[in-house]
């Protein structure tokens, strides 16, 4: 039965949605950091909020773990590269606290616009300066959305229904979707020019750090207020500092800061500026939506292998996992007989083709398990969470393709791998739905289940082969399982595929290596 630690304080619900679905759970919060790599090592799966830090060091202590599941957007907590070099697939929950956060950005944008908490201060003070307060509209004000997706349509959403114009900046959103949600794309510098308000909904990552600072904020209009309440980072604050002291910017609303808990900050103290704790996710509604979501989806994947929003690798639909396992299993042996028998030189490209039914369902696991199987015999640390990212860090590339007719076989898997020695083609199929079979190797038709001890021998056809071949291996007392034999023509190059009970040592393969007719002999080994 697989385990989970829930580290971080979460609805209740959520410990039983585990234990519904057949996860033995422990709820363990507050755990200090020399305590969580004290006994994360038991579990398969780690349940955690903001509060948890999940470092390279907490990863090199969890031996067993497989998923780790965060209620909520952000994983700043959490070492993604350690997670994903360690095959341990990261999962967020993108939508449950869509609404409130979005909400709050709405709420701290009209807060701005009409200085309701200085307003708060001052009259619960038994002040009533009411020429002070002078806010302005929000009816035919442009936003500009820095960011979007979900949260940032959200915001779009409500400010249209301010009517307010909407205008937004973000590299991923296509003309037809920005149209579809009623917004204006634009470039970012287009954007600072035309903001009245400006709202940030968009990640923490090296190109959107300080996209708000001295340069931006030069080219906004005098005057713009600006609402953070996606992630501190994204603002300069001592350049933001500056521009509300001289009226460049008139407010600021912001609920996360550069450095969180945020006892101190730049802009503490400012009368323009409203804070919050990051409040955005902060409602019950949507504290008991991303628990429920995160037990359910690491549920999933704990039993039914089910992949979802995920941060590290393809997601996989619980209606599509058992659909997969058995091409998995394929996909796997063909990545693996090609990284033992093609692919030992300085990969250049490798070219994935599906033909048939496997083309009609989600095929980016199985690319990454071909990968995997691929750049095994070459290091020990590599997975499918992993896979695709080391090959890309290598300059590998990686092509799919899809073709959902096939001329030979109900299904068919086809991997080139091209490098520096030249090209290798493996193919395989499924017998029945199920049986793993290798149909095709460099250009010879075959018809081969892969057994765990392999022995493969490339020879020329011409008779007297197979028997030396069999009295050898008899020789040495290896029993022979499965002999599968191809060719590409009477006479020509040809292939023997042999599954053994035992390990082949080395000094009978050096013999099998010198007998008549043959030019190379391999042993390879499957899980």
């Amino acid at each position: 039965m697989p385990k989970v630690l829930i580290s971080d304080q979460l609805s209740p619900r959520a410990a039983a949605i585990f234990r519904e679905r057949g996860v033995q759970v422990d709820e363990r919060v507050g755990l200090k950091p020399a305590e969580l790599m004290a006994c994360i090592g038991e579990y398969d799966g780690l349940a955690i909020r903001s509060a948890t830090k999940v470092t390279a060091d907490v990863m090199a202590a969890a031996k067993k773990l497989k998923v780790i599941g965060r209620a909520g957007i952000g994983v700043d907590n959490v070492d993604l590269a350690a997670a994903t070099a360690r095959g341990v697939v990261v999962m967020n929950t993108p939508y449950g606290n869509s609404i409130t956060t979005a909400e709050h950005a709405v709420a701290m944008m009209m807060g701005l616009a009409r200085e309701l908490p200085a307003a708060n201060t001052s009259t619960h003070a038994g002040k009533w300066e009411k020429s002070r307060f002078m806010g302005v509209e929000l009816y035919g004000k442009t936003l500009g959305v820095i960011g979007c997706g979900n949260i940032g349509s959200i915001v779009a959403d409500r400010a249209l229904g301010l009517k307010m114009k909407v205008v937004a900046f973000d590299p991923y959103l296509s003309t037809e979707r920005a149209r579809a949600i009623g917004v204006e794309k634009v470039e970012l510098d287009d954007l600072f020019r035309r903001a009245d308000f400006i709202t940030l909904h968009t990640p923490l990552t090296e190109a959107t750090r300080s996209i708000i600072s001295k340069d931006s904020i030069a080219k906004m209009k005098d005057g713009v207020r600006i609402i953070n309440c996606a992630r501190g980072g994204l603002i300069n604050e001592d350049d933001l500092k500056v521009a509300l002291q001289s009226g460049k910017v008139g407010g600021a609303a912001l609920d996360v800061f550069a450095e969180e808990p945020a006892k101190k900050n730049a802009l503490f103290g400012l009368d323009q500026v409203i804070a919050t704790p990051h409040l955005g996710a902060s409602t019950t509604e949507a504290q008991e939506n991303v628990a429920l979501q995160i037990a359910e989806q690491m549920s999933d994947f704990l039993v039914v292998g089910a992949v979802t929003n995920a941060l590290n690798m393809p997601s996989i639909s619980a209606e599509d996992a058992p659909k997969l396992r058995p091409y998995l299993k394929l996909a796997e042996q063909i990545g693996s007989f090609m990284g033992q028998f093609g692919a030992e030189a300085n990969m250049r490209s490798v070219k994935i083709d599906y033909e048939g039914a496997v083309a009609t369902i989600n095929t980016k696991p199985l690319s990454a398990v071909v990968l995997e199987g691929l750049m095994r015999p070459a290091m020990d640390s590599v997975n499918m969470v992993n896979a695709p990212v080391i090959a890309r860090e290598r300059g590998i590339e990686v092509i799919e393709t899809k073709n959902e007719r096939s001329v030979e076989y109900q299904s068919l898997l086809r991997l080139t791998v091209k490098t520096d020695a030249g090209e290798s083609v493996l193919s395989g199929t499924l017998f029945a739905n199920r049986a793993p079979r290798i149909v095709h190797i460099n250009g010879i038709d075959i018809e081969a289940e892969l057994g765990k001890e392999m022995l493969l021998v490339t020879n020329d056809d011409l008779p007297g082969f197979i028997g030396r071949l069999g009295t050898l291996l008899g020789e040495a007392q290896i029993n022979i399982a499965t002999f599968h034999l191809g060719r590409k023509a009477v006479g020509g190059e040809a292939i023997a595929l042999v599954s053994v009970d035992d390990v082949i040592p080395e000094a009978v393969l050096g013999k099998i290596r010198a007998l008549p007719l043959v030019n190379e002999a391999k042993t390879l080994h499957f899980s």
